[in-house]
């Protein structure tokens, strides 16, 4: 069952999908409603799940689970995979390679391949201070905090 994202406790279950190109309006608009179809009918083990999204600078995808209530089990998750999948082919896009980091430049967003940004760090063109997206936060709580950082308070740390 579809909640709005801003009513889930801290402690709700997250999942984020980047993608590796910026939608238009218009896919984000079909998204929106295809994204919002699937919350809708979400279940584990045949119990509706009180669950949400949101999506982000046109680019990231965001479900979530409160799982006070049903906890999001192996097959809805298995579920939830399999429709970002479909949203990768419809789309041309990939949204599941985690070996990519989105940060910003400026007003301006930049996807790159892991090995990039190592590169970027190294060569100094991205610093401590750059702004990247933690995709590996794990609830509500932790997104609204700590998703949108300095490189020096995320795992992107490492490379500084």
């Amino acid at each position: 069952m579809y909640v709005p994202f801003e009513t889930l406790p801290e402690e709700s279950k997250i999942w984020i999908y980047q993608s590796n190109r910026k939608f238009t309006d218009e896919e984000v608009a079909e998204i929106d409603a295809a994204v919002k179809d699937f919350v809708e009918g979400w279940a584990a083990h045949g119990t509706g799940l009180e669950a949400s999204y949101t999506i982000k600078y046109n680019r990231f995808i965001i479900l979530a689970v409160n799982q006070e209530n049903q906890s999001a089990t192996g097959c809805s998750i298995d579920a939830s995979v399999h429709f970002i999948q479909q949203l990768e082919q419809k789309y041309a896009v990939d949204l599941l390679d985690k070996m990519n980091v989105t940060f910003k430049q400026g007003e301006f967003l930049t996807h790159k391949p892991l090995i990039e940004f190592k590169k970027l760090a190294k060569e100094k063109s991205v610093s401590a201070n750059t702004i990247v997206f933690n995709n590996l936060v794990n609830t509500v709580g932790e997104f609204n905090d700590y998703w949108e950082v300095p490189a020096a308070e995320s795992w992107h740390s490492r490379f500084f």
